[in-house]
């Protein structure tokens, strides 16, 4: 069992910024490709973007350009830097590892919602 505690969601006006943060023990970051997903109401899960342990990134046609995802090792915390937000970005963010994309069992995440 790891513990991953997402923060930062909000509410901001479609051209805004927020920053998530996902803080997770140490092994997680060194051993596991992580991601950020997003789910909006009536909605399937998508994958946002994803960061290998040695920083490989992969990041969705939907959000290229605007998000980034970034790991700081110091601090145990993945980041991921939205930019230009727009009103189809309102959903709910979790973190996970990617391999888990198919789990039944999520957690609460943190919701940003963007207003036109």
């Amino acid at each position: 069992q790891v513990q991953l505690v997402e923060s930062g969601g909000g509410l901001v006006q479609a051209g805004g910024s927020l920053r998530l943060s996902c803080v997770a023990p140490t092994f997680i970051f060194k051993f596991n490709t992580m991601a950020w997903f997003r789910q909006a109401p009536e909605k399937e899960r998508e994958l946002v973007a994803s960061i290998t342990p040695g920083g490989v990134t992969d990041i969705a046609d939907s959000v290229k350009g605007r998000f980034t995802i970034s790991v700081n090792n110091a601090k145990n915390t993945m980041t991921l830097q939205m930019d230009s937000l727009k009103p189809e970005d309102t959903a709910v963010y979790h973190c996970n590892l990617l391999a888990r994309r198919f789990s039944t069992t999520w957690g609460q995440g943190t919701q940003v919602t963007v207003s036109t």
